[in-house]
Order: structure tokens, then C-alpha cells, then sequence
């Protein structure tokens, strides 16, 4: 009997350790799991032969890449902490950290990352993986958003084309996009199938905050009037000059792409990611390119949620998922994620490297805009979530189509949305 319950605590045991983060064969070398959500060929390559580098000059700690998804990661490495069997480095995007964050299941990185990599990320990256006093994720890739022109349309009209030195403000952008409109065409259409990202992260540019933390630490929503600057001039596009049509404020940003090829708008906010998928699809001759967004009181200003790695608290190794991190962004590495994902990466050196400085695709000017990027204004909002999905959409997407008015959002943004976030702050 002593024999068999002994056999059977063992079987437990290396059943336990073998579902654990980070585990070693017994004399072999250590295996760290990077869960990955590339998803472009150029980027799931890039990542991949990034591994294949590492584990050929690191012997005796083998990485194995795993494939991840976006549209399931929250759900996936929720259910993968509390079982247990979370993957030892985590890509995931910094407006998804807060709740793994405060719930434990990330590693706090503070003294796991070398000054080297500190150093290199600006202040203003780190602030969007940082919660409470400790820092759970190494941003490394951001995009800001965009807008995506038809140059021959443009040339046409006539109309003066925006730099990052001489943008558009927002009042210059609705008289221009009423100038490109008319005939069935329209200067601009905004894909707003998720209008609150979109809204929140464009107000910087016009001062606006939403969110408002007090002196108690609790965040309060406040809908002032530079917080309505951005979604008044949607709102009056669509409803009151008709130079952006109703019909893409419930799309994704690929859905306008036809559209936009077939000469039906002059322009479309995107994030500067998609242009691979321009460059893809455009049909031969089509001339397009990049322009920045409208400026308003802060300027070029523009909220981001960066794309970030992590480490399980559950990992075994957690000083040797860090240095794998540390490897895969050096500054040549990161220039080859951020050409792979067609965005821009978070380290100052990389952004130095003439590949992001070329005018071809419109690099130059996203590149440009890089030191105006800051964390996006729900970053570490607890509640953030719930607010969006239950309060925010539908109040955005009830205004944008015209169903109610500014202050009936007003109402359901602050009312609403506070009763919702003091759930989170008691």
C-alpha cells in the first residue's frame, strides 16, 4: 500500500510539474513557451526567425514559439492563469494588462529588465504597462492612427496637403473633406465599428481626457468641451455636410478598403498598420498616401495602446523569459518586428534606422509622429471594459448615426459610465 500511494505522489508530481511554465527535462536544457499574436506573414516570419536565432546561440535555454490570436487572447490567457498552464512570455497589447496586472498573473518586471532596454523605451511607453508601482510589460510596437489618401483625387481638388509640421486642424479637415464631397463621393469615411478607441485616442490631439482622477485616486468621467471636439466634427461630417457616409460608421477599417479603391472616398482614418494591406490589395496605378491626423489644441497629440511582452508570474524562469525579452528587443531585432507588423517600434535607437525614414509607403511620416504618441486615456482605468462595451459603444455609435444628441451622450457617458467605474474603485 506505502509502495503504491508513494508511486501515486510521484505520477502527481511530474503530471503538476510538466503542466507548469518554463519546465526542464531532467538534463536538459530549460523550455520557455512564447505565445505570439503576429498574425501578417512578414511579422509571424520575423518573430519566428528571431526564435530560431536565439535557440541557436542559447543552448541551454530553448524558447518554443506558440501561435496566438487577437480576437481571443483576453479570454484564452485568462483561462490559461487560472489553469495554470499560461505560456512563459506574453504578447499582448498594454490595454489589456490592468486586469492580469492587479489580478497577479503577470510578473512585475522592475528588476528583471536590463538598464539597457529601460533606457532605450521612453517614459511615456513605460506609463502604459505600469500599474500600482511595478511594470508588467515591455511596450515595443505602436501605431498611431492616420489618414489614408487618394493623392490623385486630392491633387485634383486642389486642396493643401497636411504634413506633421502643417497639419490639418479639425476645422480645417471638415472644410476640406465638404470641398472633396459631392456626386456620390465623400472626402472622408470613418469605420467606426469600434468608435471608442478610435474617439478617445484622436481627443489628445484637442486636450481632451474623459478620465479624471482625483486626489482619492478614483477616476470620474467628465465630458468637457475639448473631449467633444473630435466626435462633433464625426457627428457633423455624417449628419450635417454629408461628406463621410453613414453606411461605413458600423465597418472595420478593411471593410472601407473596396470602397476606397473604387473612388467613393477621398480619405480614411486607419491605423498605420493597414497600409501592408493597401499595398496588397490596390489595384495597379492606384496612387495613395499618408497623411497625418488633425492637429487640434495639443497638437499632433494621440492616445496609444502599445503592443507589449510579458512574463507569467507562474513561470519557473522568470529572469531568463526576461533576457529573451531583452534579445528579441534590441534595437536591430525591434526594427525587424516593427517592418514585419508595418509599425512603429517604441526604442529610441531603432527609430533611428533609415528603413523607418523612407518616404516609400509613407514610413516617414508615421515615423514623424512618433514622439507625439502617449498613453492612450483609459490605460489604467479599472472598469475600462465594462464602460466601453456597456456605455461607450452604443452611446458613440447612437450619436455618430444620429439617433441622439450631444447631450443625451453627455448623459450616458458621465451618468452611465460613472455608476459603472465606482463599481471598480470601492
Amino acid at each position: 500500500m506505502r509502495t503504491r500511494t508513494t508511486t501515486a505522489l510521484v505520477v502527481a508530481f511530474l503530471l503538476l510539474l510538466g503542466g507548469c511554465s518554463g519546465a526542464a527535462r531532467k538534463g536538459g536544457p530549460i523550455t520557455l513557451r512564447f505565445q505570439s499574436l503576429a498574425w501578417q506573414e512578414d511579422s509571424v516570419a520575423a518573430n519566428k526567425e528571431l526564435v530560431k536565432e536565439w535557440n541557436a546561440t542559447h543552448p541551454d535555454v530553448r524558447v518554443d514559439y506558440v501561435q496566438g490570436s487577437w480576437d481571443s487572447v483576453h479570454d484564452q490567457l485568462l483561462t490559461s492563469f487560472e489553469g495554470g498552464e499560461a505560456p512563459d512570455i506574453i504578447h499582448d497589447a498594454s490595454d489589456d494588462l490592468a486586469d492580469f496586472a492587479y489580478g497577479g498573473y503577470l510578473a512585475d518586471l522592475t528588476d528583471l529588465l536590463p538598464a539597457r532596454l529601460k533606457s532605450d523605451i521612453p517614459q511615456r511607453s513605460w506609463q502604459t504597462a505600469t500599474f500600482g508601482d511595478g511594470i508588467y510589460g515591455v511596450p515595443f510596437l505602436q501605431e498611431p492612427r492616420v489618414l489614408i489618401a487618394n493623392t490623385t483625387w486630392l491633387a485634383k481638388a486642389g486642396v493643401r496637403i497636411p504634413t506633421p509640421e502643417r497639419p490639418w486642424s479639425w476645422e480645417e479637415f471638415r472644410q476640406v473633406t465638404k470641398e472633396l464631397s459631392g456626386d456620390g463621393r465623400y472626402g472622408v469615411a470613418w469605420p467606426l465599428k469600434e468608435p471608442v478607441s478610435a474617439t478617445l485616442n484622436l481627443s489628445l490631439s484637442a486636450g481632451g481626457q474623459l478620465f479624471h482622477r482625483g486626489a482619492d485616486g478614483k477616476v470620474t468621467v467628465r465630458f468637457g468641451a475639448a473631449d467633444q471636439i473630435v466626435p462633433r466634427t464625426i457627428h457633423d461630417q455624417v449628419g450635417t455636410d454629408h461628406s463621410a457616409p453613414g453606411s461605413t460608421l458600423g465597418s472595420g477599417g478593411s471593410d472601407t478598403l473596396p470602397g476606397f479603391f473604387g473612388g467613393k472616398y477621398a480619405m480614411v482614418p486607419l491605423g498605420f498598420s493597414y497600409r501592408q494591406q493597401i499595398v496588397q490589395q490596390a489595384p495597379k496605378g492606384f496612387d495613395w498616401e499618408v497623411l497625418p491626423a488633425p492637429a487640434g489644441a495639443d497638437g499632433l497629440a494621440q492616445g496609444v495602446s502599445p503592443q507589449t511582452l510579458s512574463v507569467a508570474e507562474d513561470s519557473h524562469h522568470k529572469q531568463e523569459a526576461a533576457e529573451f525579452i531583452d534579445f528579441l528587443l534590441r534595437p536591430d531585432n525591434m526594427v525587424r518586428l516593427a517592418l514585419g507588423d508595418w509599425m512603429l517600434p517604441t526604442g529610441t535607437q531603432a527609430l533611428k534606422d533609415p528603413a523607418l525614414h523612407t518616404a516609400r509607403y509613407g514610413w516617414a511620416t508615421g515615423t514623424a509622429l512618433a514622439g507625439h504618441l502617449s498613453p492612450a486615456p483609459a490605460q489604467t482605468v479599472r472598469g475600462y471594459p465594462e464602460w466601453k462595451d456597456k456605455v461607450a459603444t452604443p452611446a458613440l455609435q447612437s450619436y455618430y448615426s444620429g439617433a441622439i444628441g450631444l447631450d443625451e451622450l453627455r448623459h450616458r457617458l458621465e451618468k452611465d459610465g460613472n455608476l459603472v467605474l465606482a463599481r471598480y474603485q470601492r
